[in-house]
């Protein structure tokens, strides 16, 4: 039996954000992934310093964060960090997709959350960065 977690980084200003967000992706967003750890991230730094220390598997990034929105933020570590892990970006307004395109994230979900929907995308990006896959 694996005893492995995937680790996945919520940043949002908002504690009920990030709240919703983990809700929604759940515990174990498919039966052939991990079960998943949350690191919560009130403020850039928080991302940062996580982001650096190389224990992320993936971030869920608030693209309506205040002052600094998950957007700008997921531009900046996908150019400034050498095997940036996958970011997938929280949007408001379907309209706001081309955005995330612009902010190089690898997916995105859009407000409010449908628990399958954000569940399967997270699964997505997990499954294409070679999250290791649980048998048995």
């Amino acid at each position: 039996m694996s005893t492995q977690t995937t680790r996945i980084l919520v940043f949002s200003h908002r504690p009920e954000v990030r709240e919703t967000i983990i809700t929604a992706v759940g515990r174990r967003p498919a039966p052939d992934l991990p079960r998943v750890e949350y690191v919560e991230a009130g403020g850039v730094a928080d991302v940062l310093y996580e982001m650096d220390n190389g224990n992320i598997d993936l971030a869920i990034l608030d693209g309506e964060a205040q002052p600094t929105g998950g957007m700008g933020l997921s531009r900046q570590l996908k150019n400034e960090i050498t095997d940036c892990p996958p970011i997938v970006v929280a949007v408001r307004r379907k309209d706001d997709r081309w955005l995330a395109t612009w902010s190089q994230a690898d997916a995105v979900v859009v407000h409010p959350l449908d628990p399958l929907a954000a569940a399967e995308t997270v699964a997505e990006v997990l499954r294409s960065t070679g999250v290791p896959a649980v048998r048995g």
